[in-house]
């Protein structure tokens, strides 16, 4: 799938690399970092979130075409908030195929899965398919997630996508073109996530590396 550059903004990288600090034991979720709108865990009403609110989240509803699959291999977890974040995370990536098929770098679909950097991101990611779209095939597979701090209200969350089933297609001559020459199509992800006051496990930073599966 021949890919536009995924570009994430200096401050993007540094907030995932903060967060890659916490995960291995650097410094905790300190009140200066904390998500606005995201569970922190405080016993006061507007902070809490109910067992049922992933549930109760008024999720859109993502569709693909039957000319794009999207494939997730061993996306579950033990742990209920975690398998919740997988969810999320998972149609976080959903909603960016389905903006670059819709030609929609605004969608509202991708803006409800994406903080503001993320959204950014994906927004000019979108972009770069203008007069594309994509067909094929994608895996996305060897999904880690764990949370970070003790409130359990942000988590990273890394996978793997294989792209060698993807193709982009223009829309107006029909030419199709696959991975670039001397690209790997397997393509690492390394996302953070925010737990809403909703359920929701919106992706707020996004990194990729092709090759790095």
């Amino acid at each position: 799938m021949a890919r536009r550059t995924l570009t994430t903004a200096t401050a993007a990288f540094a907030a995932s690399a903060a967060l890659l600090l916490t995960a291995c034991g650097g410094s905790d979720d300190s009140s200066s970092d904390d998500i606005k709108g995201a569970d922190s865990g405080s016993s006061s009403p507007s902070a809490s979130v109910s067992a049922s609110a992933a549930s109760d989240a008024d999720r859109p509803d993502i569709k693909l075409p039957d000319s794009f699959q999207a494939d997730f291999e061993g996306w579950t977890n033990g742990d209920p908030a975690l398998q919740t974040a997988l969810d999320d995370g998972k149609e976080r990536l959903r909603a960016s195929y389905a903006a670059i098929i819709d030609g929609d770098p605004e969608a509202s679909y991708l803006a409800y899965y994406s903080g503001t950097s993320a959204l950014s991101t994906g927004s000019a990611w979108v972009k770069g398919y203008k007069g594309l779209t994509i067909i094929g095939e994608v895996k996305a597979y060897d999904p880690e997630i764990s949370y970070l701090g003790d409130a359990k209200s942000r988590a990273t969350l890394f996978y793997c996508v294989d792209e060698s089933k993807g193709f982009s297609k223009d829309l107006k001559t029909g030419e199709t073109a696959g991975t670039p020459e001397g690209e790997s199509p397997k393509v690492l992800y390394r996302t953070s996530l925010g737990k809403q006051a909703n359920g929701v496990w919106k992706t707020l930073t996004v990194e990729t590396e092709p090759g790095g599966c």
